[in-house]
């Protein structure tokens, strides 16, 4: 049977591209590769990655590990922390054995530091009173942390008069300077331990931790996960501590490591006062203090215990640098 004559245009035109393609095999190459969408190590076709996307915190830890401020930080903060547990590992002396016979004599074998004036060996005062500054600093940030954290998320996720109220309250606190509270406060109390300055510290530090809350927390709150779990009608608390405090923590968090070496500061400097730790409590800011009238015979009483402390001051507040730079997607 004769074939039909409609049928033959379109067998002529698809011999013509079969012929086409097969000419000219490199152009359509090239061509579907420039098509193609451009794959990355690590992906998968399409541009999707292979493996699971990083969240929040593991996107911070993998930016921190390459980041040298805050290994350097790190490790320093590790070795005080270490020799704050166990300061007989590099300081077998005890701290508070003097000597008047050899008061404010300088470096000599085995007493690297040499003494101060009440003949007592520097070195081993100055690793032991690590021990006062990293406990200080640890503790009164995270009294710090927890108190305005609490405070600050339920002013800012329940707002009304209970915003209201704790707003004016920090305001109150704010007003009051650090120092002059302390001289005030710590002056009342006859402890000699780290107990009342950490209470101090905690008493007037909460209301800064307390304001990044509240306002982190109103952010987080309009977002559209948290205004679909209240939908779906989950309580208050479980809205809070599910779904609100996990993605509003972070500046508080970084706040917090900062303010960590900014109490360590403010121990020394009640210390140095008068009013913070008396002895015979071991701490950098007494010897300071005890120092400050011989620095023009005898500058090494001051040099090592200071030396010290504006090493670890360093460190916290790199660190806290360090966290923010790595948490705050704006930075980046």
């Amino acid at each position: 049977m004769p074939e039909p004559q409609c049928a033959r245009p379109r067998t002529i035109a698809v011999k013509a591209t079969a012929v086409a393609a097969t000419a000219v095999p490199e152009r359509g190459a090239a061509l579907e590769r420039a098509a193609a969408p451009e794959r990355r190590p690590g992906s998968s076709e399409g541009g999707a990655p292979t493996g699971r996307p990083r969240g929040l915190w593991s996107d911070a830890w993998h930016d921190l590990r390459r980041n040298p401020v805050f290994v350097v930080s790190a490790l320093v903060i590790v070795f005080l922390v270490v020799i704050s547990l166990w300061p007989s590992l590099i300081a077998s002396r005890n701290p508070l054995s003097c000597d008047l016979a050899r008061a404010q004599e300088g470096s000599r074998p085995g007493h690297p530091f040499g003494f101060n004036g009440q003949g007592c060996d520097v070195y081993t005062r100055t690793v032991h009173g690590a021990r006062t500054s990293v406990v200080v600093g640890v503790l009164a940030s995270l009294g710090v942390a927890v108190t305005g954290s609490v405070l600050g998320a339920l002013a800012g996720f329940f707002g009304g008069a209970w915003d209201a109220v704790l707003s004016r309250i920090t305001d109150v606190f704010f007003a009051i300077p650090v120092v002059l509270g302390g001289l005030v406060l710590l002056s009342l109390v006859a402890d000699t331990t780290v107990w009342p300055v950490i209470g101090f510290m905690v008493l007037l530090g909460w209301p800064q931790i307390s304001r990044i809350a509240r306002g982190s927390v109103i952010t987080v709150k309009q977002n559209d996960y948290v205004q679909a779990a209240r939908a779906l009608g989950a309580s208050h608390t479980r809205i809070l501590l599910r779904h609100i405090l996990p993605n509003a923590v972070a500046p508080v968090i970084v706040v917090a490591t900062i303010a960590l070496g900014t109490f360590i500061a403010l121990e020394a400097t009640l210390s140095y006062l008068g009013v913070g730790l008396r002895p015979p409590a071991v701490s950098w800011g007494i010897d300071i203090s005890d120092a400050s009238p011989y620095i023009r015979n005898s500058p090494h009483m001051l040099l090592w215990p200071a030396g010290a402390l504006a090493v670890t001051v360093l460190a916290f507040i790199m660190l806290g640098d360090a966290v923010r730079d790595a948490l705050d997607p704006k930075l980046r």
